[in-house]
């Protein structure tokens, strides 16, 4: 049984982890930009804010793929044929949001940044 659900995921699952990569690889993509430019010597407005960077990216990948998967997942039509939005996909969004958002915080951080050196 579990095989199958692997092979044929749930649309409304895929849709919230593709929504969720997407904000998280695009932020992990500024992020890496960022850390590259002061180990670089450059003089960025506001001093080095890695922390307040790091933490801004992370409640901007939960709230933005809390929000794409509201929009993007409606709940299915029933009888009625009318298509409805909930918490719920919201909720959803946000459970797939965090372990996301640290997996690209590990694949930037720990294995693209050492390759690209000091």
């Amino acid at each position: 049984m579990r095989w199958r659900q692997l092979r044929n995921p749930p649309v409304p699952v895929v849709r919230a982890i593709v929504a969720d990569s997407v904000v998280a690889l695009v932020g992990g993509l500024v992020l890496l930009l960022y850390d590259l430019a002061l180990s670089r010597g450059l003089d960025l407005p506001g001093g080095d804010l890695r922390a307040a960077a790091v933490t801004v990216y992370v409640l901007v990948v939960l709230t933005a793929g809390s929000l794409l998967t509201y929009l993007w997942v409606p709940l299915p039509s029933g009888a009625s044929g009318v298509r409805r939005r909930s918490p719920w996909s919201a909720l959803l969004g946000l459970f797939a949001a965090l372990p996301i958002a640290y997996l690209v915080l590990v694949l930037v951080f720990q294995i693209v940044r050492p390759l690209l050196g000091p």
